[in-house]
């Protein structure tokens, strides 16, 4: 068996175009969304990432803006940047670019944010609201990614066994939280495994639909993965490679070459999550924008 590949690029490139049009009918509305990013300091990964996100923005007629701030700013330097973002109506989603220095508290950060501003669905309440099993908020980007490359792959995970490996805030459990409500694209039957999981390969080869998402490079092998199931490889790893010009190269937490002869589906990395996180980002934007104006929120579930 080889397995069918999820395009995220593809699925993303689809996403955009339809939050286009929906831009362009909210602007006959006079509702114009727009999307604050902050970033702190000169790290090159962040400023890339901000980066990609403007142009981004700009494909789909979001208006969005950087705040930059230096290395040496303080907690009441961002703290009181945030607070005039709250209070700024040209933005309807506010993006603090993460990893921030390590002077900063990124919980503080995040919780300062108007919840219905928090542009990465990572605020307390909107979690919150997730858990009650509520998903007309901002969802958090990478989550929601990966249930939309399921969705447009034709896997319903309703009645599956679903094995995220990883337990982070951003990643592993909210999603093991959408994949387990009672709705559209989810109610999977779900067990989060991470560092301290004995046996690991039990549970990874039981998994109808095995998400990885640990930062550990090539990690998850073949014989780790049960013959027909759905990987969705959400890691994004550097490592050396001395055939490439630049020395490195990425891959994900999976072991392509390998799980693709046994899964049915996978997704690839670079092109696979990745993509998605962008472009879910941009939903949690034009979708803040149409709630603001008392409109029906547009990209769901």
């Amino acid at each position: 068996m080889t397995a069918t590949i999820i395009d995220g690029t593809a699925v993303a490139s689809s996403i955009r175009t339809r939050l286009s049009k929906e831009v362009e009918k909210l602007s006959g509305k006079n509702v114009y969304p727009g999307l604050a990013a902050v970033i702190v300091g000169n790290d090159p990964a962040s400023i890339s990432y901000v980066t990609a996100k403007a142009k981004a923005c700009a494909e789909v007629g979001i208006m969005s803006e950087t705040f930059a701030l230096p290395s040496e700013s303080t907690e009441a330097d961002l703290d009181s940047l945030i607070t005039k973002l709250n209070l700024d109506d040209r933005f309807q989603a506010i993006l603090p670019q993460l990893p921030l220095p390590s002077h900063f508290d990124a919980h503080k950060v995040i919780d300062a944010i108007s919840p219905e501003k928090d542009a990465d669905g990572l605020h307390p309440v909107n979690l919150g609201r997730l858990l009650r099993g509520e998903i007309d908020g901002p969802l958090p980007c990478t989550p929601h990614g990966v249930l939309q490359l399921l969705q447009y792959a034709g896997v319903d995970p309703v009645g599956k066994h679903v094995v995220i490996v990883g337990r982070s805030t951003l990643v592993g459990r909210p999603l093991s939280v959408l994949l387990s409500n009672k709705t559209r694209g989810a109610n999977g039957t779900v067990t989060i495994c991470h560092s301290a999981t004995e046996n690991l390969q039990e549970y990874t080869y039981s998994a109808d639909i095995l998400i990885v998402a640990v930062g550990q490079p090539l990690s998850v092998t073949a014989e780790m993965v049960q013959e027909g199931a759905v990987v969705i490889d959400v890691g994004v790893n550097r490592i050396e490679d001395s055939t490439r010009k630049r020395g490195w190269r990425l891959v994900g937490d999976v072991d392509f070459s390998g799980v693709s002869e046994v899964a049915s589906y996978i997704t690839k990395v670079p092109g696979g999550v990745g993509p998605m996180t962008i472009a879910m980002l941009l939903a949690n934007t034009v979708d803040a924008a149409a709630r603001k104006a008392g409109l029906d929120a547009i990209f769901l579930g």
